[in-house]
């Protein structure tokens, strides 16, 4: 096993990555850019070192900082988390060069499956079917213009290097092109360095799902099942559960197996996931490979009982997987939320600033994955994800009463955050139905507010009632007490009750 390992990362998954290092007992070293330096990741780690300025092409883009630190440091592998540099093939180059181990696949299977277009190519290959569209990137916009003409609209501008819905546009009609093929490229260049786009048919409301795969050295590749990822704002994933409520057991097999066909065409080994499109007649399409650990990933842990960081860090160090696909039985229903610093009542602006405090959720089946703590400062520089919070229960019933309860108690003062959205879309019929797809949740916000809850009270006339009543019970509480006066001719001199006391304090830091 790795005696030292450098996270190339910052924020939740370095923290999470840190912690299974830590029960294995390998020391953990941290690396910050500027506005990071008193971040939970690295208050955590046995080491910490500076790499840059905020901008990430300057600090956690760097490679060649990255493997400074690492030779420096004296590691003996690198995990790259997610983001960053972690589908970037240059970084498991850099680090066999530096003869240190890559936590994740080889370079070469990575640009295999990574990259979109030949991911593409490979799932053909393999026999998986795949979404009408372009195999190779399109260099002159005129030419995908012209495809897109031909295959009809709508259609899907996709970055070659893309993940996490960036680097994307929907185009609708030929008026839109230019401008949508300027936007998607620019986005994809600052996100990943790459400009490059490719085209597909964009499908109509299809469920995204997605495959967990595991593969050892040693030829053993499995499949962990299936995770519902449909509901997306602006192809960004905010909620993921296992299982879903559409798969069947056959169709879970048939795309366990072409994950799987797919991972061995490509020489796949490390943790990774295959996602796919499924339409309503519950055929599905290869859509892209993940070649990292996803954000997600703590559903398939939950309903699994497996650690998938630490399986990563094992495959690495040479070992086998200990278990075969068919020894692994989910149990129960598992939900992630992925809690933001962001604004939704003002269109979703991020909310940097100071966490002047906060609540963390507890208790049966909750799980918190966070890189933040009270006092702490967010920046603006970086994704805004703060937490991921998931639930775990018998039933997806049970699950979702258990996520809304920790939703209610999770609070953060100082910042914005986007946990009401969470409660609105728990209380929404079709979801507690499971009848939803990669729109639902962009259509449920363009609804007016009071059609959203019809079921309830508006939430600003909700707020409103709130505040005053608690202005009232504080005016009241400041009241000299009539009853007692009459009676004793003095006020009760007692010490005001500290369950009241920490209640009000509670309900002033939530007014609007």
């Amino acid at each position: 096993m790795f005696r030292k390992i450098l996270i190339a990362n910052r924020g939740e998954i370095a923290v999470r990555i840190l912690r299974a290092c830590r029960e294995l007992g390998i020391r953990c070293v941290a690396v910050f850019s500027e506005v990071d330096r008193k971040s939970l990741h690295v208050r955590l780690a046995d080491e910490a070192y500076p790499i840059g300025p905020a901008p990430s092409r300057e600090s956690y883009l760097c490679i060649e900082k990255i493997i400074d630190v690492a030779r420096r440091s004296a590691c003996d592998a690198i995990h790259p988390g997610y983001g960053f540099l972690a589908e970037n093939s240059a970084l498991p180059r850099a680090c066999a060069e530096a003869g240190i181990t890559f936590i994740g696949p080889s370079a070469e299977a990575m640009e295999a499956l990574g990259s979109k277009t030949a991911g593409r190519q490979l799932a053909r290959r393999s026999e998986v079917p795949t979404v009408p569209g372009a195999n190779n990137s399109i260099e002159n916009p005129d030419d995908a213009q012209a495809l897109a003409q031909n295959m009809s609209y709508p259609v899907l501008l996709k970055a070659v290097a893309g993940g996490g819905g960036k680097g994307m546009r929907v185009v609708t009609r030929d008026s839109e092109f230019t401008a949508a093929w300027r936007d998607a490229s620019s986005e994809a260049l600052n996100a990943f360095g790459d400009a490059r786009l490719y085209l597909e048919k964009y499908l109509e409301k299809p469920r995204h799902i997605e495959i967990q795969i595991l593969a050892d050295a040693h030829g053993r590749v499995v499949s962990l099942g299936e995770r519902e990822c449909s509901v997306q704002r602006r192809h960004q994933k905010v909620i993921e559960e296992a299982p879903s409520l559409v798969i069947t057991p056959e169709l879970r097999k048939k795309m366990g197996d072409a994950a799987v066909r797919m991972a061995r065409a490509g020489g796949y080994v490390n943790a990774g996931t295959v996602e796919f499109l499924v339409d309503a007649q519950l055929n599905f399409y290869f859509l892209e490979v993940n070649t990292r650990l996803q954000v997600e990933h703590p559903v398939t842990e939950q309903v699994t009982g497996l650690d998938l960081v630490k399986l990563q860090i094992a495959i690495a160090a040479g070992h086998r997987l200990p278990f075969a696909w068919e020894t692994i039985t989910p149990r129960g229903h598992a939900m992630e939320v992925r809690l933001y610093a962001e604004d939704p009542d003002n269109n979703f602006f991020p909310s940097p600033g100071k966490i002047l405090s906060r609540q963390a959720p507890s208790g049966p089946g909750i799980r918190l994955d966070e890189g933040v703590y009270e006092g702490w400062t967010v920046p603006m520089d970086y994704d805004p994800l703060l937490s991921k919070l998931i639930a775990w229960g018998n039933s997806r019933e049970e699950t979702i009463a258990r996520l809304r309860r920790a939703l209610e108690e999770y609070t953060v003062t100082g910042i914005k955050t986007n946990a009401g959205l969470f409660r609105r879309i728990l209380a929404e019929p079709h979801f507690l139905r499971g009848e939803i797809h990669t729109k639902w949740l962009d259509e449920l916000l363009q609804r007016p507010s009071s059609a959203a809850h019809s079921s309830q009270e508006d939430p600003k006339t909700a707020r409103t009632a709130d505040a005053a009543a608690i202005a009232a019970t504080l005016w009241q509480a400041q009241q000299p007490d009539k009853h007692s006066s009459r009676s004793s001719g003095s006020r009760d001199s007692s010490p005001p009750s500290r369950w009241k006391q920490e209640g009000r304090r509670q309900q002033l830091d939530r007014l609007p």
